[in-house]
């Protein structure tokens, strides 16, 4: 790795740590006004250890939709195997600050164990985007079916609208728009900035180009077995269904009246948000967004909204620390791998 991509990734962690830092610095001091955080006292013991159940359940379902992504490529890997992986994964999604992701460590350890190293890395790629495809395809259907063309707001207020904030702070935005535009003219006279910049749009254009390419392949190649995805993607719905029920739950014991297509929408529409890599584990944005969600258009209780958002986060690094302790131990190690078999399934 040379030094320029090494001060890239550091820069890049740096980034991320600190904008986690800043998120949390503020969301305590919100949190100590007018005493939110009493709010988390009043989460159901019995509702918060039944969707933390739900949830880990949910992973492990995960980890079987990857071994049968992996297998319909003839690359055959114990089930036990899947679900260490799969976990050693979610602790580096979750806990890990670093520019290596779980997805990348999932792949490296199978592409070590099996001669078909591109079709095993494609299938954490295609695993991702039939998790991330499912996730927003869920949010949109309850959308459409139960809440467009009605006021997704309880509360009176006329100006609580989307567009109806953005036209109010349209002066503000366009201020925002001309700074980064006259930043942007400003690195451009000099030399070394516009350099950085072309190199950092020519790696934005080839990443981009990869994952295309990437997609591509992975399309040719899942369509021959079309049976295969259509089981990912229906485990991936029940998988996603059954965990916000979890949340749902949590919701209840907080007080919180609103109906759970609220939740099928808004949960799944931060789990989108969140998986853009700009803090750790979608850290801050998942949380921020889903109390801007419920406190703006269902109505909910800041307060409230807040446990919530919490008791997601906790359940999320909870459920992450299995991952831990399979990398202390070297449990993911390849000892477990079998080896690649010639027939495919259907």
């Amino acid at each position: 790795m040379t030094d320029t991509k090494k001060r890239t990734n550091y820069l890049f962690i740096l980034f991320r740590i600190s904008f986690v830092i800043v998120g949390v610095v503020l969301a305590i001091i919100w949190a100590s006004q007018e005493q939110r955080w009493r709010k988390l006292t009043q989460i159901g013991p019995l509702a918060f250890i039944f969707s933390l159940i739900i949830f880990i359940i949910a992973q492990i379902l995960i980890a079987f939709r990857w071994r049968l992504l992996l297998k319909s490529q003839m690359i055959s890997i114990p089930f036990l195997s899947a679900v260490r992986l799969h976990f050693l994964g979610l602790f580096y999604n979750n806990c890990m600050p670093g520019s290596v992701g779980g997805d990348l460590i999932r792949a490296w350890y199978v592409t070590k164990h099996t001669d078909k190293k591109f079709e095993a890395a494609l299938s954490v790629f295609v695993d991702r985007i039939v998790g991330l495809f499912s996730t927003f395809v869920i949010a949109v259907f309850f959308y459409l079916v139960f809440l467009q063309g009605k006021s997704l707001g309880i509360s009176s207020r006329e100006d609580s609208g989307l567009f109806d904030s953005i036209y109010r702070h349209r002066m503000l935005i366009i201020g925002l728009a001309g700074i980064i535009m006259l930043v942007i003219a400003g690195l451009m006279l000099y030399k070394k900035s516009r350099i950085k910049l072309k190199n950092a749009f020519f790696k934005i254009s080839k990443r981009v180009l990869e994952a295309i390419i990437k997609l591509k392949t992975a399309i040719i190649l899942y369509c021959k077995k079309p049976l295969i995805l259509f089981s990912a993607f229906g485990l991936t719905i029940f998988i996603q269904l059954m965990t916000i029920t979890g949340f749902w739950f949590i919701g209840l014991s907080l007080g919180i009246e609103a109906n759970i297509k609220y939740y099928y929408v808004f949960f799944t529409l931060t789990w989108v948000l969140g998986a853009i890599p700009v803090s750790i584990g979608g850290a801050v944005v998942v949380e921020g967004m889903l109390i801007i969600l419920f406190t703006t258009y269902a109505g909910v209780n800041k307060d409230a909204a807040l446990a919530l958002a919490l008791s997601q986060r906790f359940i999320w690094l909870l459920s992450s620390l299995p991952g831990a302790v399979i990398h202390l131990v070297g449990a993911h190690l390849p000892k477990d791998f079998s080896i690649d078999y010639q027939e495919p399934i259907a």
